[in-house]
């Protein structure tokens, strides 16, 4: 399909047009500008997780050499955006994102209570420590065990009984409890961090008393202009974000956070510009994380394979004074022909920081309870768990009723199972070793909305034949500009290497943040629209040419290729774009177009799909788990550049192991402060964790959700993989894991 679609640029693998940037040092990331007189920042944090600041010491800080300032709630500049009240027309908001130093609150242990503002790092970091605060601490609640009954249904589903958070059923409520065959199991996954090598980091510059400037690590650098430009009451056009490079980001850009504010606040204080970088024990407590999440999965099927019901309860954790909230239920409602589903979801707040989503979010989360779940009914009832879910297969949309815009599922199966070598998978766990060691197979589905966005491209082509592309969107990692460079070569028929895509400022034209996988549909589509909008006006200018054989043409007689229009009928006769150019004597041609979903959305349903196959080894004595041999197979329609895509399902798949085997905070719940503070604590996988991963495609248009034809891949590249893994150790050990990470000690 891939050579019936795309036969010249896309489809191929590509080196990132980036890359040498960032190999060779020359990338900027945020904290690596360099701006005249610029002073430096350190965050101090709370020692209690709950209670008020009684007092603040800053004496000896602001007395430190070379500090500027120490502020703190009592004189912090104060941000017009914190006081708003809701517009009287509208709900009220449920809950308030953390107002830094906004009062003597303190809401959770290690929140910002003061900013040291000096004339060097050191100085700073030096006068932080000498901030003594006292409080008057109240009672917290950190322990998710203790305090479940306190869930609740999230305010929005308590205002609208038809919003997707809502309880859900389909046919008969709890229907499994009395059937003869079924499964229960309670499924328990830790808080997980945001880890990017990259550091947060901002630096903010008041250029005047209403223009300001960040150098911000965000995903949205639309979002993160109109968030400042509310919070200071300044014009949008009057906030700029730079944001052009961006290094690794999982969900945690995806907000504004604390940390921000307090830059920007330090910034108009000293009047001059300031940066502030987190410290890894920060980026634990001040940038989101996936929630703690304990969930419940009923299921029954009959002896001949067919489920017949699933309950999936769900409580996930958020803070005490926002409530966050995630599609942890989603895939269970519409993966498998089950003619009787109930989802229950429920958020529980704690005195801790504001969750936010991170790779892969709620259906991450919930794909561990489900197909784990999925594993265990396949082995009540004998059957081979690739066999249960090909009979259980949708073909279309149970919950919304509504036939895919495309889904191929099946096919990346298959194609998985073979490559994995799923043959040599035994029914009875244990069967299989090698040596000392257990040897097991396990496979998890993945599913996500197919996203498509609002998104504006400008673009200007040069009478030397060049191509400069303009959109404010940002590359946390997938090669955003790699991909757009090959849309934009293959629509309009030019040379990659002479094709420029700009982004990650907000002087461009809008794009939607970079997450929820959906940066290449809408700005991709974005960027076809330009180069339709090009090709038409050279076209014009062609066909209005009386000297040459193109009068009267039109866009289906002509062909756009190599940098040259040709009649399809007489080929040889041509002119290149820039020669097109030059007789007009226009040094370039340029155009803005926008692209956005059509009503498409309301006659289909969207989604991308994957599956992961995973061999594990177990050794019986030590209880050590080896990820030997992992396959990811994604359905996500065109596959642009299979060289960057295929890293995406790599990367994610890392992920997964992480999540599986290896990651989870720990907090002490007598202080509520987390123990794990770096890298030492928390068990970030490596490279002797992972083996070698194979990445397969489908590579199937979908031209139903965009004129590329492509579908997400960077969430699907992590959702399935971790109950994969575990449903490959419950085959070699014939131990049902059902909290994670998996660790030698749960299997000893």
């Amino acid at each position: 399909m891939k050579d019936y679609f795309f036969q010249d640029n896309v489809g191929k693998p590509m080196d990132r047009v980036d890359g040498r940037f960032k190999v060779t040092g020359a990338a900027k990331y945020s904290a690596e500008y360099a701006l005249p007189n610029m002073a430096h920042a350190v965050l101090v944090g709370s020692t209690i997780a709950k209670g008020r600041i009684k007092s603040i010491d800053t004496k000896r800080a602001e007395n430190s050499p070379g500090v500027l300032a120490v502020l703190h709630f009592q004189n912090a500049p104060k941000v017009p955006g914190y006081v708003q009240a809701a517009h009287p027309s509208e709900p009220k908001p449920v809950g308030q994102p953390h107002r830094v130093f906004f009062n003597d609150e303190v809401d959770f242990n290690d929140q910002p209570i003061a900013v040291v503002i000096a004339d060097t790092l050191e100085r700073a970091m030096y006068a932080a420590k000498l901030v003594k605060a006292q409080y008057t601490e109240e009672k917290h609640a950190t322990d998710f065990n203790k305090n479940t009954s306190k869930a609740f249904l999230p305010t929005a589903a308590q205002r609208n009984p038809k919003h997707p958070l809502g309880d859900y059923t389909r046919g008969k409520e709890d229907a499994y409890k009395t059937e003869a065959l079924k499964v229960e199991g309670e499924y328990v996954i830790p808080t997980e961090v945001h880890h990017p090598m990259e550091l947060q980091a901002i630096i903010a510059h008041w250029e005047a008393d209403n223009k300001l400037t960040v150098y911000d690590k965000t995903q949205a650098v639309i979002g993160t202009q109109n968030a400042f430009a509310k919070d200071w009451g300044i014009p949008v056009e009057n906030v700029k974000v730079i944001a052009t490079f961006v290094g690794g980001a999982f969900g945690n850009g995806l907000h504004t956070w604390p940390h921000e504010t307090a830059a920007i606040m330090a910034a108009k204080k000293v009047n001059r510009p300031v940066k502030l970088m987190l410290t890894r024990e920060q980026m634990f407590t001040m940038v989101g994380y996936r929630p703690h999440a304990w969930q419940k999965v009923g299921m029954s099927a009959t002896k001949d394979g067919k489920i017949t019901a699933i309950t999936h309860e769900a409580i996930g954790q958020t803070s005490s004074y926002e409530e966050f909230t995630e599609s942890t239920l989603q895939q269970t409602r519409m993966m498998y022909t089950s003619p009787n589903v109930t989802t229950r979801y429920r958020i529980l707040p704690l005195d801790i920081s504001t969750p936010i989503w991170m790779r892969g979010p709620g259906e991450a989360t919930g794909a561990f309870a489900l197909e784990s779940a999925m594993d265990e009914m396949a082995h009540v009832i004998g059957m081979d768990p690739l066999e249960f879910r090909l009979k259980n297969h949708t073909d279309k949309d149970p919950e919304k009723n509504l036939p895919w815009s495309t889904k191929y599922l099946t096919e990346a199966m298959q194609m998985g199972a073979e490559r994995i070598g799923w043959s040599k998978r035994q029914l009875k766990p244990g069967s299989l070793k090698n040596g000392e060691w257990l040897v097991g197979y396990g496979m998890g589905v993945g599913t996500f909305g197919a996203n498509r966005g609002r998104a504006k491209v400008k673009a200007v082509l040069y009478n030397n034949g060049t191509l400069v592309l303009q959109s404010a969107t940002t590359d946390i990692g997938p090669g955003t500009g790699t991909a757009m460079v090959q849309i934009a070569a293959q629509n309009l028929g030019i040379a990659p290497e002479k094709i420029v895509f700009e982004l990650g400022s907000s002087l461009y034209p809008p794009s939607p943040s970079q997450g929820g996988s959906a940066t290449v549909a809408s700005v991709g589509s974005a960027v076809h629209a330009a180069c339709m909008a090009l090709k038409q006006k050279l076209m014009g200018m062609a066909a209005g040419n009386k000297d040459t054989a193109f009068k009267g043409a039109t866009l289906e007689t002509l062909m756009f290729k190599d940098g040259y229009v040709s009649l399809k009928s007489a080929p040889s006769s041509r002119l290149s774009y820039a020669d097109i150019l030059k007789q007009q004597n226009l040094p370039e041609i340029e155009v803005t177009e926008e692209s956005k979903p059509d009503d498409a959305r309301t006659r289909y349903s969207m989604y991308s799909f994957s599956v992961h196959f995973a061999e594990v080894q177990v050794h019986p004595m030590t209880g050590q788990i080896r990820v030997t041999k992992l396959v990811s197979c994604a359905d996500a329609g065109t596959v642009i550049n299979p060289k960057t895509a295929g890293n995406q399902m790599i990367g994610g798949a890392v992920g997964g192991i992480g999540m599986a085997l290896t990651e989870g905070a720990v907090m002490d719940h007598r202080f509520g402060r987390y123990v794990t503070k770096d890298f030492a604590d928390y068990h970030l996988p490596v490279h002797a964790d992972a083996p070698n991963i194979e990445a397969l495609f489908v590579n199937k248009p979908d031209m139903i959700n965009n004129p590329n034809g492509t579908k997400g891949i960077g969430e699907i590249a992590t959702i399935g993989v971790a109950p994969a893994i575990a449903n490959a150790i419950f085959n070699a050990s014939g131990k049902r894991i059902r909290e994670l990470p998996i660790t030698p000690d749960k299997l000893i």
